[in-house]
């Protein structure tokens, strides 16, 4: 005898976690997002495979086929965040180019990544990939002052004694320190302090860094 309406079976309420089953590239997609969305919530010491497994709604073995454990999964989620792919500012001037690189580092800081890098630099001592990690996000900020420096020079702006030293870097490394140790709201005023007050007296030309400001 069929069961009474009022006691048949309610349907399962389905997992949010489950989805559409995702293979290549958009399953890494999903893997690296999920990894950095829980190191910004967990930290790294209270990450799992189990904990990224399920945020990305995928199965431990589909990870473990492609990362040997979780430090090489966590330097490839953040890699994901270096600035390879920023299209190189040409502004017309140095003053605004370096702005631009600047506003655009605070941006990819924001959020998430922001909070998933800083947990990746207080594990350094612990851990040698992260140092490699931080060591590239570093380097390709100097290839990318190195390039506007270059042009900085060619136009005319730049002291072509700046070239190899850590002036080249300055004002990457200050706004790079302060997003991680000390972020603040106000981060524009922030990068404008940095830039014209710090980083440009050190790398003008025979000017002064008001007459690059337009004063």
């Amino acid at each position: 005898m069929p069961p009474h309406p009022e006691h048949a079976a309610e349907p399962a309420t389905a997992d949010p976690r489950r989805g559409p089953r995702r293979r290549g590239e958009a399953l890494e997609h999903a893997i690296l997002t999920a990894t950095v969305e829980e190191l910004s919530e967990v930290g790294y010491p209270a990450l799992t495979v189990d904990r990224v497994a399920a945020r990305a709604r995928t199965s431990k073995a589909a990870i473990y086929r492609r990362w040997p454990g979780l430090p090489q999964l966590v330097v490839d989620a953040c890699a994901r965040h270096r600035m390879t792919d920023f299209a190189v500012p040409d502004t017309g001037t140095y003053r605004d180019d370096v702005l631009a690189v600047l506003r655009e580092m605070a941006t990819r800081i924001a959020g998430p990544f922001g909070s998933a890098i800083r947990t990746v630099v207080s594990e350094i001592a612990r851990n040698p990939e992260f140092a490699a990690l931080a060591r590239a996000q570093l380097d390709v900020a100097e290839q990318i002052m190195t390039t506007l420096l270059e042009r900085g020079i060619e136009r005319g702006e730049i002291d072509p004694g700046v070239r190899g030293t850590r002036r080249v870097t300055v004002a990457t490394d200050l706004i790079i320190k302060h997003l991680l140790m000390a972020p603040s709201e106000d981060i524009d005023a922030v990068i404008v302090d940095i830039v014209d007050d710090i980083h440009l007296p050190l790398v003008l030309k025979n000017t002064g860094a008001a007459d690059e400001r337009g004063a």
